[in-house]
């Protein structure tokens, strides 16, 4: 198992957010967090990846994790991608995608600048523009391109789609099934059912701060009653 969480609480101040979650991702398995908006899925996400104190069991690899720094985590090898498109504006494309790797390697890695210009042709041919002149989907594909950099066995994204034209959308959704398929795993928090249910192996629902429900897209959509219950407005 690549990740295992066990009772993983937290809380912003008084409020208690999370309360009790557990949660698998296997090699190079996805594994999608769904919810209403408010329930706890990215505050999961920064728990896991130390930037909100947590309380529980966090193992990584069979290494527990939980109360580690978040650099320390990961240079461990965990990857986040943050809701928002977190990209230095001001530097190029180029630029940011090299500031994704850990050190300067000596062997050439599974992801490289190379690669990744392979994968998406449109970052290539503005390799040398600065980030914040790309579009939103060029800077969402920037920002999996410059976490692969660094060469995670896990990646945790936060809303991948949000915001983006469908053909974005699919060229998003091919690469985390290619990510994947390299063995890297993947935690995904995504608010668009029909994607979650296309690309992840096993999903999560979460309510109240608490995972509710487990089980294989196929399982979900045989149960009316829990997607009424806990994912639709």
């Amino acid at each position: 198992m690549m990740l295992e969480v066990r009772d993983l609480q937290a809380w912003y101040g008084k409020s208690h957010i999370l309360r009790g979650v557990d949660l698998d991702v296997g090699e190079g398995e996805i594994v999608s967090l769904l919810g209403r908006n408010g329930v706890g899925r990215s505050t999961t996400i920064k728990a896991i990846m130390g930037e909100v104190p947590p309380v529980g069991s966090i193992r990584f690899r069979g290494e527990q994790i939980a109360g580690m720094k978040n650099f320390q985590i990961a240079h461990k090898g965990i990857g986040h991608i943050p809701e928002g498109r977190d990209i230095f504006p001001t530097l190029t494309v180029r630029q940011n995608l090299l500031l994704g790797q850990k050190q300067a390697r000596k062997t050439e890695g599974r992801w490289t600048l190379d690669e990744m210009f392979r994968l998406f042709p449109n970052l290539a041919e503005r390799a040398d523009v600065p980030g914040g002149a790309l579009s939103g989907g060029e800077q969402q594909m920037l920002c999996l391109c410059r976490t692969l950099m660094g060469e995670p066995r896990l990646i945790m994204v936060d809303e991948p789609t949000e915001g983006l034209a469908p053909k974005v959308v699919r060229q998003i959704s091919d690469l985390l099934r290619e990510i994947a398929r390299r063995g890297v795993s993947i935690l995904l928090v995504e608010q668009k059912l029909t994607i979650a249910m296309r690309l992840s192996h096993r999903l999560y629902i979460m309510g109240h701060g608490r995972i509710v429900y487990e089980g294989t897209p196929d399982s979900l959509r045989a149960d009316e009653a829990v997607r009424r219950e806990w994912l639709e407005v």
